[in-house]
């Protein structure tokens, strides 16, 4: 086998020592340092759905006949 064409089996990967942060995470760490904090936790469900979410009359018009 060449040094040209390397072969990346996961035992050789599984072994690196050093893991990066994913692209998004990177992004949002670049953007909370430009505003200088980080956001506020926000929950992972709102309280209430939106306006006329799931009871709304287009879709329980079946229900009345």
């Amino acid at each position: 086998m060449s040094d040209d064409n390397p072969v990346l089996d996961d035992e050789f990967i599984q072994a690196a020592t050093v893991t990066e942060p994913s692209a998004r995470s990177r992004m949002l760490a670049a953007r909370w340092r430009r505003q200088g904090r980080a956001p506020e936790p926000q929950p992972w469900r709102a309280d209430e759905p939106p306006a006329g979410w799931f009871f709304s009359r287009p879709r329980r018009w079946w229900r009345r006949r």
